[in-house]
């Protein structure tokens, strides 16, 4: 019995990996390969703050320890969501302590971006005096979630998630290592690969995992099949408020905007599969209707708001059959942004613009008061002229010359559009002569 107390655990899959130096680290090769900007911070044997972003799962962590084993400093780490000022101070206690041995010590900050203002601000006075060299890591971008104060001091390391033949470069060294008794058809590769979605530590839990029922079930031979029913396999990487989720409604609108119904769609059934809000992305899709179609093809927008109609009264998933169609249908639309532009462009001159009086023809005249002051007077009714049409009246305030904010493009309706318009132009000119 006291053997058993005594048997230590196997450390988990992601542990018994975790690279031991720099060269043993899979993926990053664009800060990690020869002359490239981490190598040489490695190289020069002079450590600096830093904030390592990038999603899950693509070696932060181990980056950050791994710097503290190169130069032979002491670790401490404290993860943001679970630490406060406190902490930070008992840290710069430690670290002071370890000066005092002639130790300098690397302050690890995971998910940096959950400390608020104050609590980065405590970070900054032991930074500046070097008593800590700082390695924060965060999955945000730290332009908006990183103080200005304490990310001029560091420099920013963008991580990658890991490519495909890195993931099996991953399941590779699993294999020599831990997993020598098991093979892997190309199916049950793909399928763990494509789940993990380039985070190393899922993809690594999910073999472990595979490990597991493999063992339990007396299987040597892992195949497709065997991973579909053995495993419980979650939607892909998709951080529903984060950097993920905007670069991928950036994606979306732009492959509408670009008309690429493909890319639209698999854009939209990205987040879709990653647990986006269909009710947000069917607003956005009304919005890019209005956007960057307009009056090219007033249809798109009707379409669009059916689209959302649609997943209301129906759900998920039915109704996202409706949101696929309306992206395709936007896609392949005639694109206008005249509209949008003279919109802002009259709500910027509006904002600073002077308060113009109404002319006084333009006014309504309800009262004899009204009347006698002139309201209404000379208003052209344009039901009543030929075209219908009051060729030479103007309707805005005296003094404010036409401004042209809509400029119809030669596309789809507006095409048609700029001919009518082109044709009131000529009766007005032909009105002044």
């Amino acid at each position: 019995m006291d053997d058993l107390f005594k048997t230590e655990p196997a450390p988990p899959l992601a542990e018994a990996l975790r690279p031991r130096t720099i060269g043993e680290v899979i993926g990053q090769s664009p800060l990690l390969g020869e002359g490239k900007p981490l190598n040489l911070v490695f190289k020069s044997g002079k450590p600096h703050s830093m904030i390592l972003w990038g999603p899950p799962g693509v070696g932060k962590t181990t980056l950050a320890r791994l710097t503290a084993y190169a130069f032979d400093c002491e670790f401490i780490a404290l993860s943001a969501v679970l630490s406060g000022v406190k902490d930070i101070r008992a840290a710069v206690e430690q670290a002071e302590q370890y000066l005092a041995r002639s130790k300098h010590t690397i302050l690890f900050i995971d998910e940096i971006h959950r400390f608020n203002k104050s609590q980065q601000d405590a970070l900054l006075p032991f930074v500046e005096s070097g008593l800590v060299t700082l390695i924060g890591a965060t999955t945000e971008n730290p332009s908006f979630e990183v103080n200005s104060a304490l990310l001029s001091r560091s420099q920013v390391y963008v991580l990658k998630a890991l490519n495909e033949d890195e993931m099996r470069q991953l399941l590779k060294r699993a294999q020599e290592r831990v997993l020598k008794h098991l093979s892997f058809d190309e199916v049950a590769v793909n399928t763990l690969v494509g789940y993990a979605d380039g985070d190393a530590r899922r993809f690594l839990n999910l073999l472990e995992q595979t490990k597991t029922s493999a063992e339990t079930s007396g299987v040597t031979h892992i195949t497709g099949g065997f991973v579909d029913n053995a495993l419980t396999l979650n939607s892909r990487r998709f951080d529903k408020g984060g950097d993920n989720f905007y670069d991928q409604i950036s994606a979306l609108h732009k492959s509408v905007r670009g008309s690429h119904p493909d890319a639209a769609l698999y854009w939209l059934c990205r987040m879709l599969d990653g647990g986006a809000d269909a009710k947000y992305l069917s607003r956005r899709i009304v919005r890019m209707a209005w956007e960057d179609i307009g009056l090219a093809d007033p249809r798109a927008m009707q379409i669009a708001n059916d689209a959302a109609t649609t997943y209301e009264r129906l759900g998920s998933p039915e109704g996202e059959l409706a949101l696929g169609q309306a992206v395709v249908y936007l896609a392949i639309a005639a694109k206008s942004n005249a509209g949008y532009n003279a919109f802002n462009a009259a709500m910027a001159f509006v904002r600073k613009d002077r308060s113009r009086e109404v002319p006084v023809h333009l006014r309504n005249a309800p009262t004899k008061l009204m009347k006698e002051l002139g309201y209404g007077h000379e208003y052209r009714y344009a039901h009543d002229e030929p075209h219908a049409y009051a060729a030479g009246e103007t309707y805005l305030p005296e003094g404010m010359p036409e401004p042209g904010w809509y400029q119809p493009v030669p596309r789809g309706m507006e095409a048609k559009i700029a001919d009518k318009l082109a044709f009131l132009r000529q009766l007005d000119a032909d009105a002044q002569e």
